[in-house]
């Protein structure tokens, strides 16, 4: 491996680094206004949720490297401590991209990007009218990371209304992520389009995995299941018992299946494919024959 001192790195090596490794990113486009009335809009990857109670996120206009100047988002939630926090979805990925253009103060984004304002229920910034997802925000606090090249600064917005639009909302009220189509930033000038990569993996804290470090040895020193396997293996609650194989091995579909599995290697071989099928019960049942 290649090892990197940060205090050896140019803050445009530091930048680059930092960047692709910390990826995807999800991007806040933030829409202000200055105490002139003059809107802005500007998109954000420094950028996630911290708090759902009370409802916080953080984005972070940094100094730019080129020159320590500051930008326009900064200047202006420091006069009106106010943010519309719109997500990004990819039918306006190139509108986005065309916003974060250094265009010259008082100069209005949401017009040079061909999006529409739309006015906000509590503050003074305007919507972004084609974001399926608008958040308006009060800033409660601006923490300046430093003050040379690069530095973060960070703005900490509680959330006071959340407009969501009826295209991506589901039945029972909650998001349809893929509908949602959201984009995230990567590294120099890559962005990743979360549609083409969504994993949906059930979250342990909906049951207690037996661990890895239960799993047979024979299962954790495959040299066929990958670690990504071993992990869907531990995350069930118990194993099937004696009498849940025999009930299994004793179905008539399974006949032909069992005749087939004459080695640890080809048990192995037919538990990953199930795996990948989503069958985790019938992948142990090959593994525990």
């Amino acid at each position: 491996m290649t090892s990197f001192d940060p205090k050896d790195c140019t803050i445009q090596q530091l930048q680059a680094l930092l960047s692709s490794a910390v990826a995807p990113r999800p991007i806040a486009f933030a829409s202000t206004i200055d105490s002139d009335g003059n809107p802005n809009l500007s998109p954000f990857s420094f950028f996630n949720i911290f708090s759902t109670n009370p409802p916080i996120l953080i984005f972070s206009p940094a100094r730019r490297v080129r020159d320590n100047t500051t930008k326009h988002t900064l200047q202006n939630v420091q006069e009106v401590k106010e943010v519309v926090i719109n997500v990004v979805h990819y039918e306006m990925i190139q509108q986005m991209s065309l916003s974060s253009t250094e265009y010259a103060k008082n100069v209005n984004e949401f017009k040079k990007s061909g999006l529409t304002m739309l006015a906000s229920d509590l503050v003074r910034p305007f919507r972004v009218a084609e974001s399926p997802i608008q958040m308006e925000c009060k800033v409660n606090e601006i923490k300046p990371l430093g003050t040379e090249n690069g530095a973060g600064n960070l703005v900490i917005c509680e959330v006071l209304k959340i407009h969501v639009s009826e295209t991506v909302m589901t039945s029972d009220g909650t998001i349809n992520q893929e509908k949602l189509d959201l984009v995230a930033r990567g590294g120099g000038s890559y962005y990743i389009r979360a549609k083409e990569g969504f994993l949906e993996i059930p979250k342990p804290l909906k049951t207690l995995g037996i661990g890895v470090d239960a799993l047979p040895k024979e299962v954790q020193q495959s040299t066929i299941l990958t670690g990504n396997d071993l992990g869907i293996l531990g995350n069930v609650e118990a194993l099937p018992n004696a009498e849940e194989l025999e009930e299994f091995w004793s179905h008539s579909k399974h006949q032909n299946l069992k005749n087939e599995l004459k080695t640890t290697e080809k048990k192995h071989l037919k538990a990953k494919e199930l795996l990948q099928q989503g069958q985790v019960y019938n992948a142990w049942c090959v593994l525990l024959k």
